[in-house]
């Protein structure tokens, strides 16, 4: 395994795993042998950054989501895992009743909320301090000064390790980084954002989140990344649900445009050079890339882990990479 530092700040800062752990169906989907199993040999293969949210799975059973977390808090007693393993967790997209859903009926991130649903999420993962926190959709209802104050409050209190965010909009993501700055309190450090090697259209009607984003790294966000270096994008959905490999798992509709085809061919023609899965091939991509991006590739198997686990040690050459890069 190899690692990387997220966070800026020597209080807070945490050293990872380069390849993050999706824990979205743990608990629910995924039954709890098969999770126990993939996150035992993750963290035996030198995994230490698992990611979760306080509203997984709540589309699985029409509930309110926390199995993700209350598995991984009995996954970490049962094994005595400490602060040596980082878990990411987020809040504001829990819907408030069973049967709802985090467009039409989110907690929000008002300073109350931010509050309750940390500690709520600390006693269902059964840790003093979360290490890393996101503000997982936007909220518009709330004075954007309200969550920055919201969440710098628990990092004071030290509840709270790092900041990050998710699936908001760039342009409210700096705001709400410059009010933290202007006020002297901690801001958003680590983006979570889809991110593949295969590029969305971004002209398609969009909607999934409360801000009308999809929640994707577009090229204005990573043109945010590469001006901000103390950021780190932890990329979801690296591999598009399985649609790369899967015949069954056909790509997203804004995923059909010309440049698809093209982009396609290359990583098969890489993964044919090297001797990797195309899957293997998009997480190395990721990987050696000039941005600092961790992939979070979430497993329903140990074989599935394996063969992730395997692109950490694949070497693309300046070639390959470029023409990766270039494709469209």
């Amino acid at each position: 395994m190899k690692y990387r530092t997220i966070g800026t700040d020597p209080r807070t800062r945490r050293e990872v795993s380069v390849l993050a752990l999706g824990a979205m169906l743990f608990g629910s989907r995924t039954d709890e042998k098969t999770s126990f199993a993939v996150l035992d040999r993750y963290v035996e293969a030198g995994g230490t950054f698992i990611d979760t949210s306080n509203n997984y799975a709540f589309w699985e059973d029409g509930g309110q989501g926390g199995q993700s977390e209350e598995l991984l808090g009995r996954w970490r007693r049962s094994r005595g895992v400490g602060d040596e393993i980082v878990v990411a967790t987020k809040l504001g997209a829990r819907p408030l009743a069973p049967g709802t859903g985090f467009v039409d009926n989110p907690e929000g991130l008002s300073a109350k909320v931010i509050r309750e649903a940390a500690e709520r999420s600390r006693e269902r993962l059964g840790m003093e301090r979360l290490d890393l926190l996101y503000a997982h959709i936007d909220d518009f209802t709330v004075p954007l000064e309200e969550t920055v104050e919201g969440f710098a409050a628990l990092v004071a209190e030290g509840t709270v390790g790092l900041l990050g965010v998710s699936n908001q909009a760039v342009w409210r993501v700096e705001r709400a980084r410059a009010l933290a700055a202007a006020a002297g309190l901690p801001g958003y450090e680590v983006l979570q954002y889809q991110h593949s090697h295969l590029r969305p259209r971004t002209d398609m009607p969009r909607g999934l989140f409360p801000d009308g984003s999809l929640g994707g790294a577009d090229g204005q966000l990573l043109g945010y990344l590469r001006a901000e270096p103390g950021l780190t994008l932890v990329a979801y959905s690296p591999l598009v649900g399985g649609a790369y490999t899967r015949t069954d798992k056909p790509l997203p509709p804004d995923y059909d445009h010309p440049g698809t085809p093209a982009r396609l061919t290359v990583l098969r023609e890489v993964a044919r050079e090297t001797g990797a899965t195309v899957n293997q091939v998009v997480l190395a991509w990721q990987l050696g890339g000039s941005l600092p991006v961790v992939p979070l590739a979430g497993a329903s198997s140990v074989a599935q882990l394996e063969e992730n686990l395997a692109a950490v040690e694949l070497e693309l050459t300046s070639g390959q990479r470029a023409r990766l890069d270039e494709a469209y």
